[in-house]
């Protein structure tokens, strides 16, 4: 199949190479809502994980039920309410009952608080991070957009880890060496704009050595990071320009309207993960379809298995 004629085609084949292993044990934390009760049990259906059900019992029976889902198997461990879930899935993980994690019914910041709490959490010495994997008809490659979900305003050295969480995404997907388009709102430094002079560091941090294994370019504009005749155009010559597999976001305000505006104006498709804790962290959506839901869970599912 030619990835770059069909539509979506490029999660089709993430989704297929993620089939290929043994599913994931994963903790899913509250579930209790038809979206994210059906998201966890199509993905189980699929192969990709095995889901551990973590929230009020009676409740996930219920929505199972109005929704016609058969919980078959499914192990469901019950706790009183969301907040408990949220403990009770990083607990899984820490005893090494569960390989990844899957955000249900409750909101990101719940999930997200006990991940990184400082004593029971899942943290490591990496900044957590999220990336939009964007599967985008009108572009040749999988697109990768940073972060636009959980850090709001980064510091320099948050983007720094942030770029690298990317950089080792998008390598364990098949990506050798990433072209990382750090964006700004224009291709020349100015202290005017203070993105511009974080994203010439960074590209001197990865000349030193401080960020490795990727390629980086910026500042740039977006239409110079994606379409090499804009760039050409204004004179930027770079094996990134035009040519980018990660989109380096200034702050989650740019890169939700980003991502946004792919989905729902250019027909792109964006499964989401959060990086930088011990597992990789499913983030879904109650927007999400069927194929961005198996996605999401495909990338944690390769991810988890190269660990």
């Amino acid at each position: 199949m030619d990835q770059h004629s069909t539509p979506h085609a490029k999660f089709d084949a993430l989704i297929a190479r993620a089939r290929s292993g043994p599913p994931v044990i994963t903790a899913v934390a509250h579930p209790c809502d038809a979206s994210s009760l059906t998201g966890a049990i199509e993905a189980a259906a699929a192969g990709l994980i095995t889901p551990i059900l973590i929230g009020p019992a009676a409740r996930i029976q219920r929505v199972a039920e109005e929704c016609g889902l058969e919980l078959g198997d499914c192990q469901v461990v019950d706790v009183p309410h969301s907040h408990a879930a949220a403990f009770e899935a990083v607990k899984r993980v820490r005893t090494g009952e569960a390989r990844a994690i899957m955000k249900g019914s409750l909101h990101t910041d719940e999930v997200m608080a006990e991940i990184v709490n400082k004593e029971t959490g899942l943290r490591t010495a990496r900044r957590v991070s999220h990336v939009f994997m964007m599967d985008v008809p009108t572009y040749p490659k999988m697109l990768f957009i940073t972060d636009a979900a959980v850090n709001i305003f980064p510091t320099l050295d948050d983007k720094a880890d942030i770029v690298a969480n990317a950089i080792e995404l998008a390598q364990a997907l098949g990506v050798a060496v990433p072209k990382v388009a750090i964006l700004s709102a224009l291709e020349t430094v100015t202290a005017k704009i203070p993105s511009t002079i974080e994203a010439a560091a960074l590209c001197k941090m990865a000349d030193r050595g401080q960020i490795k294994g990727g390629m980086l370019d910026g500042p740039l504009a977006f239409d110079n990071a994606i379409n090499l005749e804009a760039a050409l155009a204004k004179g930027i010559t770079s094996p990134v320009a035009g040519d980018a597999d990660i989109l380096m976001v200034p702050d989650m305000e740019a890169g939700n309207m980003l991502a946004k505006t792919l989905s729902f104006l250019g027909n792109a498709e964006a499964a989401g993960i959060v990086l930088g804790a011990r597992v990789p962290i499913i983030l879904t959506s109650r927007a999400d379809t069927v194929r961005t839901r198996l996605a999401s869970c495909a990338v944690a599912a390769i991810l988890a298995r190269g660990r």
